[in-house]
């Protein structure tokens, strides 16, 4: 039997399972009557366009997807209180660069269509990754779309359809359940990008952060009958462990932690119905923190970037798998507030400004230090960081200053490049989220937060609430995206992140004020003002510059899925097994859900997949050739452990045809054998 679609891959590291999501018998009935909360998981894949996409991040107009690495999920959480089921919340954590406003938009829109109003601006929770190595061009707004040649369908429907999946998902599996958080101190998984404007700090905000890293790694865990079902960790490091020469889709270092969870620890297939076990891992206030712990792009432990976003995401994994028996139980409601804010136009009072005084923010503008990138993703070299290292701007920055001392109040000492919101290019009505689970609450804003911009807002919040801190953390990335949030201190030094600060100096100090709002209405049992309502068109937002797929053509004498390149006869544990294919391209369908490859083993049942393009251990390379051929790469790295026998590579892809419409095709390799490390076998291939 034949069986190319069969699910029994096989669970790479079962090892530690049972310790680290837990043994414990089945409560009886009325224990787990007892459970205050429902609780359900959802996963969904969102892996967008695999080829000739500008990739999101690095804003790098070379750097466009070739293949996939890893695809991207959408990893969804809903929780509700049982005695109050409309009293809830949907976090969703994607690995993706951003959450743009349309994405979002269009998530509630197919939500409503599913699920009628039960999810609003105000529950439904979206955070990025921040991985920079997913394709582009699924904002509604020209800056975020500039380096991926304008806006790109497939993969704004593929993110938008995932995340939908993923809520739907994880609301058909809710049941009775049980939370738990802990907290712990993870040291040796970032460093500080932006040490000069940390520096300028006053000592008591720096005195919380001694080594200037946030090392705090928070755990949620969800909790039925009597085991860990779902895990939440927020911790901040940049999702940047690839450089920019890096073309293959993949989730990076946080992307790796929860495959490496679910996938290698937990035996989750992600093909298969049901999810098993999902593990999240969040962004916070990492705006200034970078797992490049060389502060160069790709550098760690290692001179390999692969295995530096490894390196990195098993260091998040074990940090947060230590803390399933730490969590202590999570008791409180569900809750939440949500607005928008004007931030081309606040005004913001005295008691939040660190002066005494009233000041506003500004329309969008970039500082010609955003141009030179952060240390670990730099830009062109005749930019600098720093204020006062470009002089040209410096100079037409200073005329304009003079001109309008209220911009100067509002910018300097920015040196401006690009007035981005006068020209519409990015958003300006804002939204902000304020969700609270039990005693955590968490502060869900569309920016990425300093570390100690991030140590205020938490601490704004926490006063009015009544809360500690620590009970509060920030989730940035969330719902939308403009840029950076530094602490007024930080702006000054106009680093990159104080020049992608665009709303100007006192930006921070508006986003505490408006937080403190929600806070306080929450604090109250009062609902919050709405707040302004955004663009509904914003301008160039859906221009698209790069054609579609017109054609898909083999070489003369050669049929798609024809293999080019055999494997050797036998390999062993440690190897690398390449095949090569006549393809198509992947555009035509990115196969969501499913995969562009399989790796199979031969079993007395038939043909077993062992691994796809999801899995750590394989590569999907797309390369053109010519007009309209194309080959396609696939690449196994057998994991250690993998079990002898024989073994194929399967490619699967759709072909665009000349009248129009696609055509799905298939090729195989010839078989191979896996022998054990100390065995080798010239048998014949049976």
């Amino acid at each position: 039997m034949d069986s190319t679609d069969a699910l029994g891959r096989r669970p790479l590291l079962k090892a530690g399972l049972a310790t680290l999501l837990g043994t414990a018998s089945a409560p009886s009935a009325s224990a787990e009557d007892r459970a205050p909360y429902l609780v359900g998981r959802g996963i969904a894949d969102v892996t967008g366009q695999a080829a000739e996409n500008g990739m999101m991040g690095y804003a790098r107009l070379g750097q466009r997807t070739s293949g996939i690495h890893q695809r991207q999920r959408a990893r969804a959480f809903v929780i509700a209180e049982r005695d109050a089921p409309d009293r809830r919340v949907a976090l969703v954590v994607v690995d993706a660069g951003m959450i743009f406003g349309c994405v979002r938009e269009a998530v509630l829109a197919r939500l409503s269509e599913r699920l009628g109003d039960r999810y609003t601006p105000g529950n439904l929770l979206l955070t990025a990754t921040h991985t920079h190595a997913g394709p582009g061009g699924f904002s509604c707004h020209t800056l975020y779309n500039v380096t991926t040649l304008g806006f790109q369908p497939g993969t704004f429907e593929s993110l938008v359809a995932g995340i939908t999946d993923s809520v739907a998902h994880a609301e058909d599996d809710l049941a009775p359940g049980r939370l738990s958080l802990a907290r712990a101190a993870l040291t040796d998984a970032s460093v500080n990008r932006s040490r000069r404007a940390f520096e300028r700090n006053p000592v008591a905000d720096k005195r919380h952060f001694p080594d200037a890293i946030d090392p705090t790694t928070t755990l949620l865990c969800l909790e039925r009958s009597g085991r860990t079902v779902g895990v939440v960790n927020w911790f901040a490091t940049h999702a940047t462990s690839l450089s920019p020469d890096n073309t293959l889709i993949s989730g990076d270092n946080k992307g790796y932690a929860a495959y490496h969870w679910e996938r290698e620890v937990s035996g989750v297939d992600y093909r298969a119905p049901s999810p098993g076990f999902v593990a999240a891992f969040a962004q916070s206030n990492s705006a200034d923190m970078s797992p490049n712990t060389e502060l160069r792009p790709g550098t760690g432990p290692t001179d390999d970037e692969f295995a530096n976003t490894r390196i990195i995401g098993q260091r998040q994994y074990a940090a947060a798998a230590e803390l399933v028996h730490a969590a202590r139980p999570v008791r409180g409601r569900i809750d939440h507030r949500a607005s928008t804010v004007d931030m081309s136009a606040t005004r913001v009072d005295g008691s939040f400004t660190g002066d005494g005084h009233e000041h506003t923010t500004c329309a969008a503008t970039l500082g010609a230090s955003f141009a030179a990138g952060a240390e670990d993703g730099p830009g062109p070299s005749f930019f600098e960081e720093g204020a006062g290292n470009n002089p040209f701007f410096g100079t037409i920055s200073r005329a304009l200053y003079r001109a309008s001392p209220e911009l100067r109040s509002r910018q300097a000492p920015k040196e401006i490049l690009l007035p981005v919101g006068p020209m519409g290019w990015v958003p300006h009505v804002l939204p902000i989220q304020l969700v609270r689970i039990g005693e955590l609450y968490l502060a869900a804003l569309p920016q990425e937060v300093s570390i100690v911009g991030g140590l205020r807002l938490r601490r704004t919040v926490a006063r009015r609430l009544g809360t500690d801190p620590d009970n509060v953390l920030v989730a940035g990335y969330a719902n939308d995206y403009a840029g950076y949030l530094t602490t007024p201190e930080e702006y000054d030094q106009q680093d990159y992140e104080g020049g992608h600060t665009m709303f100007g100096r006192w930006s921070l100090p508006a986003y505490q004020q408006e937080f403190a709002r929600l806070a306080s209405d929450m604090a109250a049992g009062e609902p919050s003002a709405p707040g302004p309502s955004p663009e509904d068109n914003p301008r160039g937002g859906r221009v698209r510059l790069q054609p579609g797929v017109v054609l898909d053509a083999p070489p003369a004498g050669r049929s798609f899925g024809d293999v080019l390149r055999e494997p050797r006869r036998q390999y062993r544990p440690g190897e690398s097994v390449r095949v090569t294919f006549v393809s198509a391209h992947p555009n035509n369908g990115p196969r969501r859900g499913d995969s562009f490859l399989l790796v199979q083993r031969r079993s007395a049942s038939g043909w077993r997949t062992v691994a796809d393009d999801g899995d750590w251990s394989t590569t999907y390379r797309w390369e053109r050739s010519g007009i309209a051929a194309s080959t396609a790469t696939v690449t196994w790295r057998i994991p250690e452990g993998t079990p002898a026998g024989l073994y194929r590579i399967v490619h699967r892809g759709d072909a665009k045809q000349a009248l129009g419409g696609t055509v799905s095709f298939s090729g195989t390799s010839q078989r191979f054998r896996v022998d054990p490390p100390s065995e080798q076998s010239s048998g014949p291939l049976r």
